[in-house]
């Protein structure tokens, strides 16, 4: 299988992750790719250009980190990253949409900042900044409720989003005003499968 992404995409660092923690890492040829010079080999199997993208074993394409997670999941019965059924199940997915959605905010003030600063949208940079704060505070009361768990796919999904403020947002501080949360991030970063995908 063939995984196209770039090294700092948070959205890619969480299927690297999600592969890593379900054993496929061995299998999961990662093939770096800037969807922002629309690539062939990228168009061929996303009209989208979007990242990650994922060619399967037998060839068939699949984007969207939550359609790969889903897909990788299916692959082997065992470690199980995403519950079968039930209460849990809607949890962690929702947990999930949340994650992605925080990514989503993080990525737009980033490119938003690299615009020249006269053309930057204050307004937009400020409520992309409220999503994440809102998005923080619900995964740390949630954490509270139902723990996290690194080996799952919304303590995955969180993991990667935790990580790409981190890289990318550091001003944004939140550690101090979600405690829970932050004691969680310190050891989960400390996994292989975090250390392992950290952009350099």
């Amino acid at each position: 299988m063939q995984l196209l992404c770039t090294p700092t995409s948070p959205f890619a660092r969480k299927v690297r992750m999600f592969a890593i923690e379900k054993g496929l890492s061995d299998v999961l040829k990662v093939v770096h790719t800037n969807p922002l010079e629309d690539p062939a080999t990228l168009l061929a199997i996303n009209p989208l250009a979007k990242i990650p993208a994922l060619i399967t074993g037998d060839g068939q394409p699949l984007y969207d980190s939550r359609v790969i997670c889903a897909f990788l999941d299916s692959l082997a019965p065992t470690p199980q990253l995403i519950p079968d059924a039930g209460e849990l199940r809607w949890i962690v997915q929702r947990r999930e949409a949340l994650a992605d959605g925080l990514m989503d905010a993080a990525v737009s003030i980033v490119f938003e900042r690299r615009r020249p600063a006269g053309e930057q949208s204050a307004r937009w940079l400020a409520r992309w900044q409220e999503k994440i704060e809102r998005a923080l505070a619900t995964m740390d009361k949630e954490h509270r409720s139902v723990p996290l768990l690194a080996a799952r796919l919304d303590g995955v999904a969180c993991a990667a989003a935790l990580g790409y403020l981190a890289f990318r947002l550091p001003d944004i501080e939140w550690t101090a005003s979600h405690p829970a949360l932050a004691r969680w991030w310190a050891e989960v970063a400390q996994r292989p499968a975090v250390a392992q995908t950290a952009a350099l």
